[in-house]
């Protein structure tokens, strides 16, 4: 039976290493034949050393048959069949013309391919490139002519890995109707040459570098429908064709730098125009009121200018979407208009008043009028806006004072922040999913009847003056309720006891406020929670250790609270506590014993072993209509300064541990939290050295050791914090030089204040480099003694000699006194007595004299 089993094995591991060695030997006969299809020249790769900067010479010497391929240069095989994966050529001389039925075709699992900086005398593009059918990444810069590609219709590189210029050659494509670059590496300009492509109905190059202005040539692309070339840096004049051209439908010309007026347009084909977040100005062309197709018009973020009259937009019987914030726009809002608007954004507009225009937008279903001077209450006729469509309104940031109710039936969006609004908690509609009233007047207690919205995602009541106790079915509430932030009233009590499970909070901020008690475990039920702000109560209770396990905690904050005890972990568990932690702010509690050296071990997101889920974007949830994000910003001291961190705050990361007890040393392992930018230990009963570990922290910004009981020196590895700016170590014992140069030449006094021991720039006290001599290597008269060693030397051989005589007295001890040491003995006492002698001899000459 053994037998049998290992024929089996021998039989199957030979089969398999069978079809490894005919798969990697046809590989590399067809690599072989596609190397001796050229020339190797240097010539051919002249320009990767000349522009790209890259080292050019012939990979495809070390390729010899009988070899096996993925050994070679250039070659990447995948290690567990053989296949050729990857195949980098680039500045390998290889010359000549590439042919169409290439040997490299022959490679179907090839997933990279890189031939740029080769000479392939602007060879046609083989269609056969689509039989790579694995391949994600396809370099042919400086190799791809495309204006031998005379009959091409159709050309999109979207989304590929294409880096350098445009090329010139393009502008001999005059079959193209279809030519997409977008989100690539270009850069560069657009050239004149690609004036030529009269056929051309759908131009896209967004999303990537271009730079400079765009040809202007009034009879340019005279059928151009399709025009994107937004998300660059191209500047200049907006070009003259672009009024002009018959069949444009659509010009998306948005996040760029173009400058100077809007003409007036000629042709009536446009449907959408987007011209947003550059530097248009002077006032809106009237020909806007004859673009009968119009839908979209989006003209935020320029230096517009004038008034407008709304009626010029009711001619415009398509017009769906008028985007207009942003300018120095003012409007006549005296008559109504009948234009079949579904979004109105008019944030930053200079509006006194809610514009009367409104009356007659019985479609509409989105409307911003953030951040004008609009005072008041909000009138009566508002709820005849949309005829009940409306379902997001935004009007944060004016100065409205009154809230009677709320008339929007199907309201989903509704932000009143940031105005002067008093009174109790208006009860939004059932529909309602992001309710944002922060920053207000409000007061009273918050009615239960809150908790009838069972749509609501975010709740913002921050910053206002509510009082009485938390709504005990807040905690029956999150199911759906995703941001929760009750931060500066004064709400009183204990925190909701119960949060029932599949909550789905991933923000909860109850900071400021008067919250006593314990903390409930049932926050454990919010797996998802990334936010767990809850400082400046009256908290009194332990170290929540528990809070460890929630497995996306980002941001902890339960500083100024009653927190009390250690923070040392008793548990045996092995798993990880806060692996995904970046801020841990613990400061002002009455917390004591050690630094807690697990949770630092475990803090895998600030040693970089973790990638971070949020790391990149924002902390917060898009709106409904999708406008943008809502975010919470965290209250820190940075720099000995409260800020607040605002949208993508979990990209630093800090631990604060300030004012409190703790004691003993400052742990190594604090070195490992090598993306930490500020921490702070400040106010607690450290002693020992600081850790020269710290230097490892290569882009800390700040660091606060002050007012503890550290001493020893400053380690000189310190100065080598290159983002270092803020460094306090006040209050403490060290002594020695403060380092110099680089960062620590731009602290001043203050840093240091408070230890004695410290010397050199910037504290008065100087640093003796030279120690003084003690007294006994002087002369009499003060003169320095011709004795050629120091007293440090003296000192040297006195200790010698002391342990040379513990060593004989330890040897007499055991063994009685050996004949060596009586010799040796009895010589010393007879060199004293021939000295004693001399001396006698000496004194009496003297006494003669």
């Amino acid at each position: 039976m053994a037998s049998y089993l290992f024929l089996c094995l021998f039989l199957f591991f030979s089969h398999l290493y069978a079809s490894f060695s005919s798969s990697g030997s046809h590989s590399c006969s067809s690599l072989i034949q596609f190397k001796d299809s050229f020339s190797i020249t240097e010539d051919a790769s002249l320009d990767c050393d000349d522009f790209a900067g890259l080292k050019s010479y012939p990979k495809t010497d070390s390729w010899k048959e009988g070899t096996d391929c993925c050994s070679w240069d250039g070659v990447t095989c995948d290690h567990l069949n053989a296949h050729v994966i990857a195949l980098d050529l680039s500045c390998s001389w290889l010359y000549g013309n590439f042919p169409s039925n290439t040997t490299l075709f022959l490679l179907p699992h090839l997933q990279k391919l890189n031939l740029a900086y080769n000479h392939f005398n602007l060879s046609k593009i083989p269609s056969e490139f689509g039989r790579f059918t694995s391949l994600f990444y396809l370099n042919l810069s400086n190799t791809r002519s495309l204006g031998n590609l005379s009959q091409l219709s159709h050309l999109d590189f979207m989304q590929n890995q294409l880096s350098g210029q445009i090329p010139i050659s393009l502008g001999n494509l005059l079959q193209v109707t279809h030519l997409d670059f977008s989100q690539n590496h270009l850069s560069g300009q657009i050239s004149l040459s690609i004036l030529n492509l009269t056929q051309l109905e759908y131009l896209r190059i967004s999303e990537i570098s271009l730079e400079g202005s765009i040809a202007d040539e009034v009879t340019a692309f005279p059928n151009l429908i399709y025009l994107y070339l937004y998300d660059n840096l191209l500047s200049g004049t907006l070009p003259s064709w672009l009024y002009t051209a018959p069949s444009l439908k659509v010009i998306i010309l948005s996040q760029n730098q173009f400058s100077g007026r809007i003409k007036e347009f000629q042709s009536n084909s446009l449907e959408l125009i987007r011209l947003e977040n550059n530097k248009l100005q002077g006032p809106l062309p009237s020909s806007i009121s004859q673009l009968l197709n119009l839908t979209h018009l989006v003209l935020s973020s320029n230096n517009l200018s004038g008034v407008i009259e709304f009626r010029i937009f009711s001619n415009l019987p398509n017009l769906k979407y008028l985007d207009l914030s942003n300018n120095s726009l003012s409007f006549t809002s005296n008559t109504t208009s009948t234009v079949n608007l579904t979004r109105l954004i008019l944030s930053s507009c200079n509006l006194i008043e809610f514009p009367q225009f409104l009356k007659g937008l019985k479609s509409l279903e989105s409307l911003d009028l953030s951040c004008n001077k609009i005072e008041g209450k909000i009138p009566q006729w508002m709820q005849e806006v949309g005829n009940g469509s409306l379902t997001y309104l935004n009007v944060s940031h004016n100065s409205l004072t009154e809230v009677e109710h709320f008339p929007w039936k199907n309201i989903e969006f509704l932000d009143l922040s940031s105005n002067l609004i008093g009174g109790n908690l208006p009860i939004p509609a059932s529909t309602i999913r992001v309710f944002l009233i922060s920053n207000n007047s409000f007061n009273g207690e918050v009615s239960s009847l809150i908790c009838n919205a069972s749509y609501l995602q975010i709740l913002d009541l921050s910053h206002n003056y509510f009082s009485g106790t938390i709504p005990k079915c807040f905690g029956n509430f999150s199911y759906r309720l995703q941001f929760l932030n009750l931060k500066k009233n004064k709400f009183y009590g204990t925190i909701p006891l119960t949060f029932a499970g599949g909550c789905r909070l991933s923000n909860l901020k109850l900071n400021g406020n008067l919250l006593e008690g314990h903390l409930t475990p049932s926050i454990l039920n919010c797996n998802d929670l990334e936010v767990l702000d809850l400082g400046n109560n009256k908290i009194n209770d332990t170290f929540p250790h528990w809070l460890g396990s929630l497995p996306q905690l980002q941001v902890l904050v339960l500083k100024s609270n009653h927190m009390h005890g250690s923070l040392c972990v008793n548990s045996s568990k092995s798993s990880p506590f806060f692996s995904k932690i970046q801020i841990f702010d613990l400061s002002s509690n009455y917390f004591s014993g050690p630094l807690p050296v697990r949770y630092i071990n475990s803090f895998k997101a600030i040693i970089n072993l973790e990638k971070i889920a949020s790391t990149g974007s924002y902390m917060g949830v898009t709106d409904p209509r999708g406008s943008g994000f809502y975010t919470y910003s965290i209250g820190i001291v940075m720099k000995g300064q409260d800020r607040d961190l605002l949208k993508n705050f979990t990209m630093w990361m800090i631990i604060d541990l300030s004012n409190n007890q703790f004691e003993g040393g400052i742990p190594k392992v604090i070195g490992k939290l090598n993306l930490l930018k500020g921490l702070n230990l400040s106010h607690n009963n450290l002693n020992g050295d600081i850790p020269t570990s710290i230097g490892n922290l290569t882009i800390l910004e700040w660091l606060d050791l002050s007012s503890n009981r550290l001493s020893g020196t400053i380690p000189n590895r310190l100065a080598d914090l290159p983002f270092l700016s803020s460094f306090n170590v006040s209050e403490n014992q060290l002594h020695g030089q403060i380092p110099q140069g680089k960062q620590f030449n731009t602290f001043g006094n203050d840093s240091y204040e408070g230890n004695k021991g410290l010397c050199g720039f910037p504290v008065s006290k100087g640093c003796n480099i030279i120690e003084p001599a003690p007294p006994n290597v002087l002369e009499k008269d003060g003169s320095k003694s011709n004795i050629a060693f120091g007293w440090k030397v003296v000192l040297i051989g006195y200790g010698c000699g002391v342990v040379f005589g513990m060593f004989v007295g330890y040897v007499v001890f055991q063994t009685g006194k050996p004949k060596w040491l009586v010799n040796l003995v009895e010589n010393q006492h007879e060199k004293r007595r021939r000295r004693k002698s001399k001396k006698g001899n000496r004194s009496s000459r003297r006494r003669r004299i």
